[in-house]
């Protein structure tokens, strides 16, 4: 659950769960500011299980949170501070005994914060925001839970209400918040996520089925490898992170999650395979697109390139991945040749070996 204290004038106020709270001199308003040059209703703080936020209702001298006056809606986090004409409100945002700091990122099922437990270490905290989600956000909880590793993202417990999970705080970003980088750094990345894979690949995984059926899948395959989905430790160790899209391979088609004809993941780094055979993806997928991710630290690009207004799934099913020495003619001829032909996107193979 959500919580946030108003702090004004030495007087804590605490609001819990979906909220909103209005701030003004107006002694009706739910906070009450003794203050000439505060409007009688002055903001709108707004408390839902994903995010806080506070909004200007109109001022006439507006609203400030730490030190910026706001244009439209801006997100509270815990520590924040709010001036409404000469009076300080202190803002403090917990959400299941963990304060707030701020947001990390966000994506199509869900919100990441960064937050600090009461023993005062940083964490990462994901909650689920989009409706209708919740299957696919639990098959990342689970899948994440399962998997111990030194190259994956470190899974610490689940929260409930609203549904989310603690993890472990990469503080170096991601990937794809650097480079282009050197040879050695881009290959001793590459060696961290596929040691990461490797195991991946072979792990026993809990897999509910449709009709709520249980069994034991061996082999988890990401389906959506990014540099954006590599995670950076403060001493530069590489973590594989979001397994939201993951799927025990050897359960393909059993589960009766996955609908047929379905796709998902990142286009770009997304072989011809995964495209035409989202349902049955199988490790291949994953390594075409670690390759395409180092094939990304070296050069800037991707492995295709996807003019504008041009379909992007058109475009994996039509063309190849562009030779990487085209885009960096200074690489070994060794191992441009080796990351060409790992992004050889042939599909002829059947689907089962």
């Amino acid at each position: 659950m959500t919580e946030v204290t108003l702090l004004v004038g030495g007087t804590e106020r605490l609001f819990r769960g979906d909220a909103e709270v209005v701030l003004g001199r107006d002694a009706a308003c739910d906070v009450a500011v003794a203050d000439r040059r505060v409007s009688r209703r002055h903001c709108r703080v707004v408390i839902r299980p994903d995010a806080v936020t506070v909004r200007d209702l109109g001022s006439r001298n507006g609203t400030y949170v730490n030190g910026i006056l706001i244009d439209g809606g801006r997100e509270l986090h815990d520590g924040d501070e709010l001036r409404l004409g000469d009076t300080v409100v202190r803002a403090g945002v917990t959400r299941n005994g963990l304060a707030v700091l701020r947001e990390l990122g966000r994506g199509a099922q869900g919100v990441v914060h960064l937050a600090r437990e009461p023993d005062g270490s940083l964490v990462a905290v994901k909650t689920l925001t989009a409706p209708g989600a919740g299957e696919e956000f639990r098959r990342e909880l689970e899948c994440t839970a399962a998997l111990d590793h030194p190259n994956i993202v470190r899974f610490h417990r689940s929260l409930a209400d609203p549904l989310g999970f603690v993890a472990e705080y990469c503080a170096g970003g991601s990937v794809a918040d650097h480079g282009p980088y050197g040879v050695e750094q881009a290959l001793d990345l590459t060696r961290q996520a596929a040691d990461a894979l490797r195991y991946a690949h072979t792990a026993e995984i809990p897999v509910v089925h449709a009709d709520g059926t249980t069994a034991v899948g061996r082999g988890l395959v990401h389906r959506d490898i990014k540099p954006q989905n590599l995670l950076l430790t403060a001493d530069g160790r590489l973590k594989v992170a979001d397994f939201g899209l993951a799927k025990a391979y050897d359960q393909a088609g059993l589960s009766g999650r996955t609908p047929t004809g379905a796709i998902a993941g990142s286009v770009a780094f997304m072989p011809r395979r995964q495209v035409i055979d989202y349902k049955y993806a199988r490790p291949e997928v994953d390594r075409w697109a670690l390759t395409a991710c180092l094939y990304w630290m070296l050069t800037g690009a991707t492995p295709r390139d996807f003019p504008a207004g041009a379909d992007p799934v058109a475009v994996v099913l039509r063309e190849p991945a562009v030779p990487v020495r085209e885009r960096l003619s200074t690489l070994p001829a060794a191992l441009a040749e080796a990351i060409d032909a790992a992004l050889t996107d042939n599909v002829s193979e059947p689907r089962f070996k």
